[in-house]
Protein backbone atom coordinates (compact mmCIF):
# COMPACT_ATOMS: atom_id res chain seq x y z
CA UNK A 1 0.00 0.00 0.00
CA UNK A 2 1.23 3.48 -1.09
CA UNK A 3 1.43 5.67 2.27
CA UNK A 4 -0.68 8.80 0.44
CA UNK A 5 -3.94 6.48 0.18
CA UNK A 6 -6.25 6.65 2.88
CA UNK A 7 -8.40 4.01 3.86
CA UNK A 8 -11.19 4.64 6.00
CA UNK A 9 -14.17 2.29 7.04
CA UNK A 10 -17.71 3.46 7.50
CA UNK A 11 -21.42 1.87 7.78
CA UNK A 12 -22.25 0.37 4.54
CA UNK A 13 -25.26 2.60 3.23
CA UNK A 14 -27.44 1.16 0.47
CA UNK A 15 -26.25 3.82 -1.73
CA UNK A 16 -23.16 1.56 -1.58
CA UNK A 17 -24.92 -1.78 -2.95
CA UNK A 18 -25.00 -1.19 -6.46
CA UNK A 19 -20.97 -0.44 -6.80
CA UNK A 20 -20.38 -3.56 -4.38
CA UNK A 21 -22.28 -5.43 -6.16
CA UNK A 22 -20.17 -4.69 -9.31
CA UNK A 23 -17.17 -5.49 -7.81
CA UNK A 24 -18.20 -9.19 -7.43
CA UNK A 25 -19.22 -9.46 -10.84
CA UNK A 26 -15.32 -9.99 -11.32
CA UNK A 27 -14.62 -13.45 -13.04
CA UNK A 28 -11.12 -13.82 -11.49
CA UNK A 29 -12.17 -12.42 -8.05
CA UNK A 30 -15.34 -14.79 -7.65
CA UNK A 31 -12.61 -17.79 -8.89
CA UNK A 32 -10.57 -16.88 -5.93
CA UNK A 33 -13.62 -16.31 -3.30
CA UNK A 34 -14.79 -19.72 -4.82
CA UNK A 35 -17.55 -20.04 -2.67
CA UNK A 36 -19.88 -17.72 -3.80
CA UNK A 37 -23.62 -17.39 -3.71
CA UNK A 38 -25.74 -19.42 -6.02
CA UNK A 39 -27.10 -16.66 -8.26
CA UNK A 40 -24.72 -14.23 -7.35
CA UNK A 41 -25.11 -11.92 -10.80
CA UNK A 42 -28.68 -11.54 -10.37
CA UNK A 43 -28.59 -7.96 -9.31
CA UNK A 44 -32.07 -7.72 -7.76
CA UNK A 45 -31.47 -11.18 -5.39
CA UNK A 46 -28.04 -9.11 -4.59
CA UNK A 47 -29.51 -5.69 -3.38
CA UNK A 48 -32.27 -7.48 -1.57
CA UNK A 49 -30.23 -9.76 0.35
CA UNK A 50 -27.85 -7.10 0.90
CA UNK A 51 -30.66 -4.30 2.20
CA UNK A 52 -31.25 -7.12 4.67
CA UNK A 53 -27.92 -7.48 5.90
CA UNK A 54 -27.83 -3.66 6.97
CA UNK A 55 -30.49 -4.28 9.36
CA UNK A 56 -29.28 -7.55 10.94
CA UNK A 57 -28.20 -6.82 14.50
CA UNK A 58 -25.61 -9.69 13.93
CA UNK A 59 -23.93 -8.06 10.99
CA UNK A 60 -21.09 -5.77 11.27
CA UNK A 61 -20.95 -4.34 7.91
CA UNK A 62 -18.64 -1.80 6.46
CA UNK A 63 -18.02 0.12 3.38
CA UNK A 64 -14.30 0.62 2.61
CA UNK A 65 -13.20 3.88 1.02
CA UNK A 66 -9.87 4.38 -0.58
CA UNK A 67 -9.22 8.47 -0.92
CA UNK A 68 -13.27 8.61 -0.57
CA UNK A 69 -13.52 6.20 -3.17
CA UNK A 70 -15.76 3.10 -2.47
CA UNK A 71 -13.20 0.34 -2.54
CA UNK A 72 -14.84 -2.47 -0.97
CA UNK A 73 -16.61 -4.28 2.15
CA UNK A 74 -15.61 -5.58 4.77
CA UNK A 75 -18.13 -7.07 7.40
CA UNK A 76 -18.30 -9.93 10.77
CA UNK A 77 -21.27 -12.09 10.36
CA UNK A 78 -22.71 -15.38 12.13
CA UNK A 79 -22.77 -18.66 10.84
CA UNK A 80 -23.64 -21.92 12.59
CA UNK A 81 -23.39 -19.92 16.11
CA UNK A 82 -19.75 -18.54 14.83
CA UNK A 83 -18.36 -15.22 14.61
CA UNK A 84 -16.87 -14.67 10.46
CA UNK A 85 -15.40 -12.42 8.61
CA UNK A 86 -16.00 -11.72 5.31
CA UNK A 87 -14.10 -9.09 2.86
CA UNK A 88 -14.49 -8.09 -0.83
CA UNK A 89 -11.94 -5.65 -2.39
CA UNK A 90 -12.13 -4.15 -5.77
CA UNK A 91 -9.38 -6.58 -7.97
CA UNK A 92 -8.01 -2.74 -9.40
CA UNK A 93 -6.87 -2.82 -5.78
CA UNK A 94 -5.46 -5.86 -5.37
CA UNK A 95 -1.75 -6.10 -3.80
CA UNK A 96 -1.95 -2.79 -1.66
CA UNK A 97 -2.35 -4.04 1.66
CA UNK A 98 -6.15 -2.51 1.61
CA UNK A 99 -8.15 -5.32 2.68
CA UNK A 100 -5.55 -6.11 5.69
CA UNK A 101 -5.52 -2.45 6.89
CA UNK A 102 -9.39 -2.60 6.36
CA UNK A 103 -9.88 -6.16 8.34
CA UNK A 104 -7.64 -4.49 10.98
CA UNK A 105 -9.82 -1.22 11.53
CA UNK A 106 -12.74 -3.97 11.31
CA UNK A 107 -11.16 -6.09 13.91
CA UNK A 108 -10.86 -2.46 16.36
CA UNK A 109 -14.72 -1.80 16.66
CA UNK A 110 -15.82 -5.30 16.11
CA UNK A 111 -14.74 -7.43 19.74
CA UNK A 112 -16.58 -10.43 19.01
CA UNK A 113 -13.65 -12.94 19.66
CA UNK A 114 -13.26 -15.73 18.56
CA UNK A 115 -14.17 -14.97 15.26
CA UNK A 116 -13.13 -17.07 12.45
CA UNK A 117 -12.39 -16.42 8.62
CA UNK A 118 -12.16 -18.92 5.93
CA UNK A 119 -10.53 -19.12 2.44
CA UNK A 120 -9.81 -21.46 -0.38
CA UNK A 121 -6.77 -23.81 -0.60
CA UNK A 122 -5.25 -21.41 -3.06
CA UNK A 123 -6.61 -17.99 -1.98
CA UNK A 124 -2.78 -16.72 -1.18
CA UNK A 125 -3.62 -13.40 -1.36
CA UNK A 126 -6.31 -13.87 1.74
CA UNK A 127 -4.15 -15.97 3.61
CA UNK A 128 -1.62 -13.08 3.99
CA UNK A 129 -4.22 -10.85 4.80
CA UNK A 130 -5.77 -13.21 7.53
CA UNK A 131 -2.19 -13.90 9.04
CA UNK A 132 -1.36 -10.10 9.10
CA UNK A 133 -4.30 -9.50 11.38
CA UNK A 134 -3.36 -12.16 13.87
CA UNK A 135 -5.46 -15.12 12.65
CA UNK A 136 -3.78 -18.74 12.86
CA UNK A 137 -4.88 -21.61 10.31
CA UNK A 138 -6.78 -24.28 12.77
CA UNK A 139 -7.72 -26.56 10.69
CA UNK A 140 -9.38 -27.04 7.00
CA UNK A 141 -12.83 -28.19 5.71
CA UNK A 142 -14.09 -29.37 1.82
CA UNK A 143 -17.05 -27.65 0.82
CA UNK A 144 -18.58 -26.95 -3.20
CA UNK A 145 -17.28 -24.49 -4.35
CA UNK A 146 -19.78 -22.94 -7.06
CA UNK A 147 -17.30 -20.34 -8.71
CA UNK A 148 -15.87 -23.27 -9.67
CA UNK A 149 -18.17 -25.82 -9.87
CA UNK A 150 -16.37 -28.27 -7.64
CA UNK A 151 -15.62 -28.98 -4.12
CA UNK A 152 -12.44 -27.66 -3.00
CA UNK A 153 -10.47 -27.45 0.21
CA UNK A 154 -11.02 -24.21 2.42
CA UNK A 155 -8.66 -23.47 5.02
CA UNK A 156 -10.00 -22.29 8.53
CA UNK A 157 -8.76 -19.52 10.68
CA UNK A 158 -8.77 -18.36 13.80
CA UNK A 159 -8.43 -15.06 15.87
CA UNK A 160 -8.96 -15.01 19.78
Amino acid sequence: MTAEKEIKLRHTESADLEQLFQFQLDREACYLAAFMPEGHADKTAFIKKWTGFLTNPEINMRTILVDDRIAGSVAKFVMHGDAEITYWIDRELWGQGIASNALMKLLEVEKTRPIFGRVAFDNFGSQRVLEKCGFVKIGNDRGFASARQMEIEEYIYKLI
